[in-house]
């Protein structure tokens, strides 16, 4: 015997798609994932695993290799966090406040997108050596910025900035003032109108934003190899030490230091996305 609810199920599962193709749009998708992503990154893990074990073990546990993959997730992890408070601030003001020259400031932030990373390297190292303006100022104060893990974190926030920027700023906009408005109207200071308003709305764009700016910065090199100096177990970065391994024809070394960079990035944004799982049903329940 057949039901009103069972016809009713049926007919819902024979209507057609709003958006058909999905098979294709499907299968294109996985195609290209599998081209573009998947394949590169496999080719590297098997050409790591035809080091041996021995061979990786002491790749990994160098303490060159080390010092280079504590450099290069350090300074990235810092600038993720500097970009963090210094692009919710800059997305803050252009969305809050008219000012002239605002729009030259919007897209004065963008300049890292389209700047060569060779050229902003070597702009910043111009300006932070020890002989450039703002490098002799630092000098007079007893810091050394060029060629110091210092400047390979500079040229990190140069570089990752925009990320968080224009991840923050669309929430902005699409909020309004009108929370904290009515916040202000409640009688909540300011302090408490940021920590208890502002933050919460903006915090998964903010987590995004901070988690490709440290994603830019992990892997970054042209902007880096100028400021940093590449002293070995002092300023030299991962993507550094694969290319050297790559002039000495050392390609399983160089695909050994990839393989972990690629295991410690994927193991960071697996926590990341668990993080923001737990954020989103968190708000969810709130």
């Amino acid at each position: 015997m057949t039901t009103a609810a069972s016809v009713g199920r049926k007919r819902t599962w024979r209507e057609p798609s709003i958006l058909p193709g999905f098979g294709l749009s499907m299968g294109v998708l996985l195609a290209a994932l599998a081209l573009i992503v998947l394949a590169p990154l496999a080719a590297l893990v098997l050409k790591a695993g035809g080091a041996g074990p021995a061979e990786i073990l002491a790749i990994a546990s160098s303490p060159r290799t080390l010092a280079a993959l504590r450099l290069s997730f350090g300074a990235a992890l810092a600038a993720a966090l500097v970009n963090a408070v210094f692009g919710l601030l800059i997305a803050w003001v252009l969305v809050r406040y008219s000012f002239p020259g605002r729009r030259l400031v919007d897209a004065a932030v963008d300049l890292p997108f389209a700047l060569p990373t060779a050229v902003a390297g070597i702009a910043l190292t111009a300006v932070w050596a020890p002989n450039g303006a703002l490098g002799a100022l630092a000098a007079s104060l007893g810091w050394k910025v060029a060629y110091t893990p210092l400047g390979v974190m500079i040229a990190l926030v140069f570089v990752s900035l925009p990320f968080v920027v224009r991840s923050v700023q669309p929430v902005l906009q699409d909020a309004g003032a009108d929370v904290e408005e009515a916040a202000a109207l409640l009688g909540a200071s300011r302090l408490r109108t940021v920590f208890g308003v502002v933050l919460p709305g903006v915090a998964p764009a903010l987590l995004t934003g901070a988690t490709l700016a440290f994603a830019r910065a992990v892997g970054e090199y042209g902007s880096v190899i100028f400021i940093a100096g590449n002293v070995p177990m002092v300023s030299e970065i991962a993507p550094l030490l694969i290319v050297i391994k790559l002039e000495q024809f050392d390609y399983a070394g160089a695909a050994v230091v990839g393989m972990l960079m690629l295991l410690i990035s994927l193991a960071l944004l697996l926590a990341v996305n668990a993080l923001q799982a737990w954020s989103r049903r968190r708000l969810g329940n709130v």
